[in-house]
């Protein structure tokens, strides 16, 4: 009996012990859910790990030729990507009402930055798009891409049924872009252009827009984009090169042609990684705007499809969260989720259709991976945003149920 007693003491004063392991285990253990994306969190850190690798690899030789340096612009990225860290470390602790309460006088700030491109603006290959601050040049039709999505998100929360009944309600945010897309023009900058076009024609079908006026909306953007062609000669003889890159390939159809002579080297499997002979000053913009024919050579098809699937993995977990925002009534949160989601998609459909020869070349960036400090830095902090929105949705999902509980 007194054995028996004794060992049931020694179960409770060995219960009483709480090492500060043992509760450290415990509490990881019972989380039944982060706070946070992570699949999407390691997809965005995987295809900027992979675009540091492949700006590595492509650019060596030009920044060979250009400054001496073979890590010229390697040096430059890592730099990039140090910047990466501090605007995550900004855009994850800033509220998303704080964003919606902003749109206005970021959409302001945004503006004056355009006129101010035109008149102090540094100009590269004959177009003027970046604007620098000191040690820094931003490309501010990057940032307007951003901007406009969180004022056109703002927007259709705050006239959402003006949008479906009215045409005004409708046509209000066209004007805003028609001022943007001017501005850009002016730069010039088609390829920046199409894409906000998009964003809005997209999130505005999504917000429930009367047919008539969104299909009038696509004619005139049609309308305006052939024309915008066809006023501009440089502009015409990219169209004209990309139906038949062949007829001239040491002039107009000459960087669409070495890429896709890139793409055919590599194969299924491609030459293996530093291996690429177009990078050897053959293809221009090699680990910029036709960073994935480098990927295509010496990765091969099996490494195209790879970074196809994460960057839709990306877009579409970013429409997966709209969905979600806007079933829980988080309106602001799931059209800019939305708005991210087309953007991504987008700019990547029209950068590799313009390097397999699909489209027309734009001069848009592969998302998370070409080289460019203001791409990168603009697609890392919306990127941070969707983050921040899906945070912000899993905490009150957890607070509305701990208050069910109460």
């Amino acid at each position: 009996m007194s054995s028996k007693t004794d060992q049931r003491q020694l179960n409770l004063f060995a219960g009483a012990i709480k090492w500060p392991w043992s509760n450290w285990f415990a509490e990881r253990s019972n989380q039944a859910m982060p706070l946070y994306d992570q699949p999407l969190l390691l997809a965005i850190l995987s295809l900027m790990g992979f675009g540091f690798v492949m700006v590595m690899s492509a650019s060596m030789p030009e920044a060979q030729s250009l400054t001496g340096d073979p890590f010229h612009f390697v040096e430059r990225h890592v730099g990039y990507l140090l910047g990466c860290v501090l605007i995550s470390a900004v855009v994850l602790q800033i509220d998303m009402q704080r964003w919606q309460q902003l749109s206005p006088l970021m959409l302001l700030l945004v503006f004056f930055m355009l006129i101010a491109v035109l008149l102090v603006g540094t100009s590269v290959n004959g177009a003027t798009r970046w604007l620098t601050l000191g040690p820094i040049r931003i490309q501010v039709a990057e940032v307007a891409k951003f901007v406009f999505s969180v004022y056109l998100a703002g927007y259709l929360v705050r006239r959402h049924q003006e949008v479906r009944e009215n045409a005004k309600g409708f046509y209000k945010p066209i004007a805003v872009l028609a001022v943007y897309a001017v501005l850009i023009l002016m730069q010039p900058d088609l390829g920046t252009v199409v894409v906000l076009f998009v964003i809005t024609v997209g999130l505005l079908f999504l917000a429930g827009a009367r047919l008539l006026d969104f299909f009038a909306l696509i004619l005139a953007g049609m309308l305006a984009f052939v024309s915008l062609v066809l006023l501009e000669p440089y502009r015409m003889r990219r169209v004209t090169s990309f139906l038949d890159p062949w007829q001239d390939p040491f002039g107009s159809g000459y960087q669409l042609t070495q890429s896709l002579m890139a793409y055919g080297r590599g194969d299924w499997f491609g030459q293996g990684l530093g291996n690429s002979i177009q990078k050897l000053e053959y293809l221009p913009e090699a680990h910029t705007d036709f960073i994935f024919a480098i990927i295509g050579e010496e990765l091969g098809f099996v490494g195209i499809v790879v970074v196809l699937v994460v960057l839709s993995f990306v877009s579409l977990r970013a429409l997966r969260l709209g969905h979600q925002c806007l079933a829980s009534e988080h309106t602001f949160e799931g059209y800019l989720a939305y708005a991210i989601g087309i953007w991504i998609c987008f700019q990547t459909v029209v950068n590799v259709g313009a390097s397999i020869g699909m489209l027309p070349t734009k001069g848009l960036t592969l998302p998370f991976i070409s080289y460019g400090g203001s791409s990168l830095w603009v697609m890392t902090a919306a990127a941070m945003v969707l983050l921040r929105i899906d945070y912000e949705r899993r905490l009150s999902k957890i607070q509305a149920v701990q208050g069910r509980m109460k």
